[in-house]
């Protein structure tokens, strides 16, 4: 540890202390790795080595939860010696008068391959946990448009993904979601299970089936997980002490491998501009993100809001559009720590309706329905 005379010398040094609050009690093998690893940034050690070439980084791009993803990837790939021992995720406990005593020789040896995992890219939140209020959200969105239409039944959705990283929330339809009384929707058969951890339900008419006729994606940088490294790659950014969360990330991923979506390398609004060129008659599409935000620069999210401003100025009732979201929002007063809320926000042109649907943790789960305007 460095004295406090000599804290916050390196440009990231704030940032990964903000990492580690952020974590906290939640994911406290994180918080503790990322606190001791500012000390050793701002002391030249082999951290500082590791950030070379990105003490610029901006804020959302989180680059201290992208150095404690290189480092748990070391952990996941068997090569972190004494350091797995501290790591949940591959059956360790974390001892933390001892874990940075165990994790700075590791960094100090594998110097250049956590740089590459810095720099190869953004933080992947594929989270398939929040496929639970997506599927509900899609019940509502299919079901609505389709009364404004006139319809006695729910529309087929075309779904359109951006940010998808994986696209493990690409398949809601093939999920069996377990409600706390023990009854299930989705598909029963499923070997993704999910327990959704609900407080109330979505507002549709639950029995009837999501009908997906179409699902595209999107990535600045997309994972293949088919392959090995895509695996670890996604594994590593869920946080160590959640070993439920890579539970199901090991369920959607086989999943993923058994109903293969492509994901196309581009940006959301160029991307976007594309696939809603076209009009689909008797078709709700939507468009979703879930937790990729507040990593968005500001000029491509007004980029894509121009996209979504233009197609909703051309949907009709034959051809309605949707805008789905997951994502959060600061809940604390100025001044205090940031806390935020993650709310299911739901758009449907031309029935102009605007709604906050619900609301959960960033993982998904658990979730609370309770329908007020947006």
């Amino acid at each position: 540890m460095v004295s406090t005379a000599t804290a916050l010398r390196h440009p990231l040094g704030p940032q990964f202390r903000d990492s580690a609050r952020a974590c906290g009690r939640r994911a406290p093998t994180n918080a503790r790795l990322l606190t001791e690893a500012a000390d050793d940034l701002d002391a030249g050690g082999a951290t500082a080595a590791v950030m070379a070439g990105h003490e610029r980084d901006r804020p959302g791009s989180v680059p201290g939860l992208r150095f404690a993803a290189a480092v748990h990837r070391l952990v996941l790939s068997g090569t972190a010696g004494r350091l797995a021992g501290h790591y949940p995720s591959v059956g360790g406990r974390l001892d933390e008068s001892t874990l940075w005593s165990d994790a700075q020789p590791v960094i100090a040896a594998n110097v250049e391959e956590l740089r590459a995992a810095v720099h190869s890219g953004a933080v992947q939140t594929n989270e398939p946990g929040r496929s639970a209020p997506l599927f509900g959200g899609l019940l509502v969105a299919a079901e609505r448009s389709a009364a404004h239409a006139g319809l006695a039944e729910p529309f087929p959705v075309r779904l359109l993904e951006v940010g998808a990283s994986a696209g493990l929330n690409l398949r809601p339809h093939l999920v069996c979601y377990r409600l706390p009384d023990g009854s299930t929707l989705g598909d029963p058969g499923s070997a993704f299970v999910l327990d959704v951890e609900w407080s109330g339900l979505p507002p549709a008419e639950l029995h009837r089936p999501l009908h997906l006729v179409q699902r595209s994606a999107c990535d600045l940088d997309p994972v293949d997980v088919s392959t090995v490294d895509g695996q670890l790659r996604l594994a590593s950014f869920v946080w160590p002490d959640h070993t439920d969360r890579l539970r199901r990330l090991g369920q959607a991923m086989r999943l993923a491998g058994a109903d293969p979506v492509p994901i196309d390398r581009s940006g959301g609004a160029d991307w976007l501009t594309a696939k809603l060129s076209r009009r689909r008659r008797g078709v709700l599409t939507v468009v979703w993100h879930s937790v990729v935000w507040q990593y968005v620069p500001a000029s491509e999210r007004a980029s894509g809001q121009q996209v979504m401003e233009q197609a909703a100025a051309r949907a009709t009732a034959d051809a309605p559009l949707a805008l789905l979201v997951y994502e959060s929002r600061r809940v604390s007063p100025p001044g205090a720590p940031d806390q935020f809320r993650f709310d299911l926000l739901l758009r449907l042109w031309p029935a102009g309706l605007s709604v906050r649907l619900g609301h959960g943790s960033g993982h998904g789960i658990p979730f609370e329905w309770a329908e007020q305007p947006w």
